[in-house]
């Protein structure tokens, strides 16, 4: 019966946001009171490699992981050093160029596993310095790999320091096909974003949000100034605005932000925040509600503090004009709440939201 009743309120639900996804958008941009009391500290994230109870403003957490890879360097040498040069390097050609320049490297001794040529590199070459040297944890992955610096006796009588591939040994094409395969199969790891999930009392201060300047690719004041500025513009000059340039101010307009408070109101006036990066979808905020419900399969809507349906999921915060902070409000369907009560004899009540939430709540 529950399947049933779920799969009946998800088509009622896929319909009306189909039927509501070309309803009118706000016109710009959320005003938000910046010179408010700040209610948010700095934005935090936290890994994977480290667990959810840690969590740090994001360059800390950049160099704890970076940290964490060098600490296992000794006990998984070829893996760690793959995501070492795939997390702690940032420019993406650069990155390819490493990446296959090294697997090339690899397929020639592969390829030609007598010829000593294949299994030097001179130190000194270009291609190797600034194709691989260059990129941070290339060096470990090919000494990992088995290559080693020595002096080499060249033609002309003079030393001069390689990189030589396992001087004096076999080589075993089945572990450099391992090689190969865990280069091109590494992923970077990135710092997540914490949600920072707060839960408040009923507030007539729930419009009110303040966010630190990390939230914007500029800072606050100088978004201020150039709001003004062009105010006065449009004022003084009577600006008229093609479609190209006011397309042209929208995507900038979507780019200034980094991430975006989102704070919801329930039926029963309680307030749960969160943070989010300013280009995840509506989909998110969507599933993070879910998620710190009592009852998660319980189907709900969104609106904006204006009353505007939000409907669109595949669309990011920045393009729905929800950053840098906006206040929803939640809506359960009481049809559909009726309908739930009378075929599960559960009626759905405030709190809302999870006893572990419920048991953090505090005022604004």
């Amino acid at each position: 019966m529950r399947a049933q009743i779920l799969q009946d309120m998800e088509n009622e639900q896929k319909a009306a946001e189909q039927a509501a996804i070309q309803a009118a958008r706000p016109a710009g941009p959320r005003e938000v009171d910046l010179t408010a009391a700040p209610m948010v500290g700095r934005v935090m994230f936290r890994s994977a490699l480290t667990g959810p109870d840690l969590v740090l403003p994001k360059e800390e957490m950049e160099a704890h992981i970076e940290a964490f890879l060098l600490s296992q360097l000794h006990s998984e040498p070829a893996m760690t050093a793959a995501l070492m040069i795939y997390t702690l390097n940032r420019s993406p050609d650069a990155l390819k160029q490493c990446i296959d320049t090294i697997g090339k490297y690899l397929e020639n001794i592969s390829m030609h596993p007598r010829e000593e040529k294949y299994r030097r590199i001179r130190a000194s070459n270009k291609v190797l310095q600034e194709r691989v040297l260059s990129q941070r944890g290339a060096e470990e992955f090919l000494q990992a790999a088995g290559f080693r610096r020595m002096m080499v006796e060249t033609p002309d009588n003079t030393n001069e320091e390689f990189l030589v591939f396992e001087p004096g040994s076999e080589v075993d094409t089945d572990q450099l096909a391992d090689l190969r395969e865990i280069l091109q199969n590494a992923e970077p790891i990135r710092p997540e974003l914490d949600r920072s999930v707060r839960i408040f009392y009923p507030s007539p201060n729930a419009m009110k949000m303040s966010v630190p300047d990390e939230f914007f690719r500029v800072s606050a004041e100088e978004l201020r100034r150039e709001q003004q500025a062009k105010k006065e513009a449009v004022e003084q000059l009577g600006m008229l605005r093609t479609r190209e340039m006011r397309e042209r101010d929208r995507i900038k307009e979507l780019r200034r932000y980094r991430y975006c408070l989102i704070r919801v109101r329930f039926p029963d006036g309680i307030l749960l925040q969160g943070i989010f990066a300013a280009h995840e979808k509506l989909s998110a905020v969507f599933a993070f509600i879910a998620e710190n419900l009592v009852s998660d399969w319980i189907p709900f809507s969104l609106a904006s503090s204006t009353g505007h349906a939000l409907t669109d999921d595949s669309s990011s915060l920045a393009e729905l004009n929800l950053a840098p902070a906006s206040l929803l409000n939640l809506m359960f369907d009481s049809a559909v709440m009726a309908d739930i009560a009378s075929a599960k004899g559960v009626k759905l009540q405030s709190p809302y939201v999870k006893p572990e939430l419920m048991a953090a709540i505090s005022s604004l």
